[in-house]
């Protein structure tokens, strides 16, 4: 069994990965000043996310950057594969108002998997997300149920167990995810 993280997962790392892909997505790339003033994220975070963009391959320092219109930082082909469904997510998570949940390390690939099982288990999803601890997902799991985007279901028996499902208000989320899990 593989130990490199599913990609959703390592998509979501860095906090700020998925914005920035929208961002610069919608401008055909971007400034450095711009994209932290657009998005409200500090000097060092967005550092820390544009140098790790660059490292997988989803955004590049534009070669020909020195003129004062021309973006510092453009999308790769994979980065531009991977844009739209940025955006759509993104606009999905602040129609929803569910952003700050949303944006969370584990939400999103927590989503996502129970996207494919429907109604899924705590060790289940915690097998198709094999890097996360039992506590981030016990965490994630009870941030996405506050939120409302996952419903969480006891069933009797012996011994009682306990089911989880997206709500129907998470709907919007699901498209945008599945675009990006194929990418």
């Amino acid at each position: 069994m593989s130990t490199e993280p599913p990609p959703l997962p390592h998509l979501f790392h860095h906090r700020w990965s998925v914005p920035v892909l929208a961002e610069l997505g919608r401008g055909n790339g971007g400034r450095f000043v711009n994209l932290s003033r657009r998005l409200g994220i500090g000097r060092q975070s967005l550092r820390r996310t544009l140098d790790w963009l660059v490292e997988q391959g989803l955004v590049a320092r534009n070669p020909g950057y020195g003129h004062p219109l021309r973006p510092e930082y453009v999308l790769t082909a994979r980065g531009l594969e991977l844009a739209p469904a940025c955006s759509q997510l993104m606009f999905a998570l602040d129609a929803l108002q569910a952003e700050h949940v949303g944006l969370n390390k584990w939400s999103m690939p927590i989503v996502a998997a129970l996207d494919d099982l429907g109604d899924g288990r705590f060790g289940q999803l915690r097998d198709r997300l094999p890097p996360i601890s039992p506590r981030a997902l016990t965490l994630a799991l009870k941030a996405l149920s506050d939120a409302g985007l996952v419903e969480r279901r006891v069933v009797d028996g012996f011994p009682p167990s306990t089911l989880y499902r997206l709500s129907r208000r998470a709907r919007p989320i699901r498209p945008p995810l599945r675009r990006m899990a194929n990418a």
